[in-house]
């Protein structure tokens, strides 16, 4: 199944967002309910509230009076840090076995309000931020939900900035207006987005490619490889001696077509190859008809072998290259970006055969178009090979 984290600021109203979502079929995880069935009356997790912050947390017929504790576990990051190790566990626990009854081919919203400031986007597939402005979010607070100015401002400081969840955002969703103005914005991002996603990871379907176009450089590049980055680690485990982003989306300033590349450094091919079921299970489905970089003059062809995965996302192409530790093409794959970053000729040079290679491909759309692609950059990368390789053999 799809898993979505949803998340977003107090106030944001991401609430609104999973109400939306669920219109449309999404199955909802709402912490925010989990939370309070683990600290109903009589649970275990109510007694532990108690034994921690004393009974000045609970009302006068026994219930948690939230705004109590709040006022205790907010005051600082202990007591903060105090909350969190006794509700998370329980809240865990109970969202696996919601998530667990799904139907595989659900669409799973998870409400998540600490989302960023627990580190869980790399355990879904995709994060969603609703986001507004701090002001307004002051504001319905102190409308809807009686809270006070001050307290407001206290609650949204202790949480992740907006830089923060957007970091963590693969996709960002604007409600400084009309509640209603997120309507169409979650319609197009369910039906152009989520749906074929979830069908593309239930299938094992790589998202479809359309014509090679190069696009100007996008300073976000990096942050999207490491939301990737993030969740490859988390499939991969120790399996990967390291996982970086690499390729032109990689250098600053490059123009590049819109796809990131990253690569997953393994001790050997069989290592790849025990990787590939996790991967197409966690929405990076296999394409096996390259198994090869092209060998470059000089060195042995035997050790140009690799594994390559996309992506099932049709909002976030990707390319994902398994290569062996030590072997030329991993090494020439860190090298090329280094040397593109440090040597700006070389890069003006890329430049002019990437624009002689879309040219080519234009017209042409799959793999028709990439193959017309390689084959104008595959002679210029055959001469660039000894020259960044000397490059990187120089004292730095």
């Amino acid at each position: 199944m799809l898993r979505i984290g949803l998340t977003g600021g107090m106030g944001a109203g991401k609430s609104t967002v999973a109400r939306l979502l669920v219109e449309r079929g999404a199955v909802l995880v709402d912490s925010d309910t989990i939370a309070r069935e683990v600290v109903a009356p009589g649970t275990p997790g109510l007694a532990a509230l108690v034994e921690a912050f004393g009974s000045g947390i609970l009302a006068p017929d026994g219930s948690l009076d939230r705004a109590a504790l709040a006022a205790k576990a907010f005051a600082d990051d202990q007591a903060r840090a105090t909350l969190n190790s006794i509700t998370h566990p329980l809240v865990g626990r109970r969202t696996a076995e919601i998530i667990a009854a799904a139907p595989a081919d659900s669409i799973v919203v998870q409400d998540i309000p600490l989302l960023v400031e627990n580190g869980l986007g790399a355990l879904m597939n995709l994060v969603v931020v609703v986001t507004a402005d701090v002001e307004t979010r002051v504001r319905r607070l102190e409308q809807f939900r009686g809270v006070s100015r001050e307290d407001a401002l206290a609650r949204i400081k202790a949480q992740a900035t907006d830089e923060q969840r957007r970091a963590a955002a693969d996709v960002l969703l604007d409600n400084n207006g009309d509640p209603e103005d997120l309507r169409p914005q979650v319609r197009a991002l369910w039906e152009e987005r989520l749906v074929p996603f979830e069908h593309n990871l239930r299938t094992r379907t790589r998202a479809q490619r359309g014509a090679v176009h190069l696009v100007p450089a996008n300073p976000e590049w990096d942050a999207m490889a490491q939301r990737l980055i993030g969740r490859l680690a988390v499939v991969c485990g120790a399996s990967a001696r390291r996982i970086d982003h690499i390729g032109s989306t990689a250098v600053p300033g490059l123009p590049a077509k819109d796809v990131i590349d990253v690569q997953i450094t393994v001790a050997d091919l069989g290592t790849a190859d025990e990787l590939r079921e996790p991967l197409e299970a966690a929405g990076f489905p296999c394409i096996r008809e390259y198994d090869h970089d092209d060998p470059k003059p000089g060195t042995d062809p035997a050790h140009w072998g690799k594994r390559v995965h996309g992506t099932a996302d049709p909002g976030r192409p990707a390319n994902i290259h398994l290569r062996v530790d030590g072997w030329p093409n991993q090494r020439f794959a860190l090298i090329f970006r280094d040397w593109l970053r440090a040597i700006p000729a070389a890069r003006d040079e890329y430049v002019t055969v990437k624009q002689k290679a879309e040219a080519d491909a234009a017209g042409l759309s799959g793999e028709a178009a990439i193959q017309a692609y390689l084959d104008v950059k595959t002679p210029w990368f055959d001469g660039a090979y000894p020259r960044a390789v000397e490059w990187a053999a120089q004292p730095k």
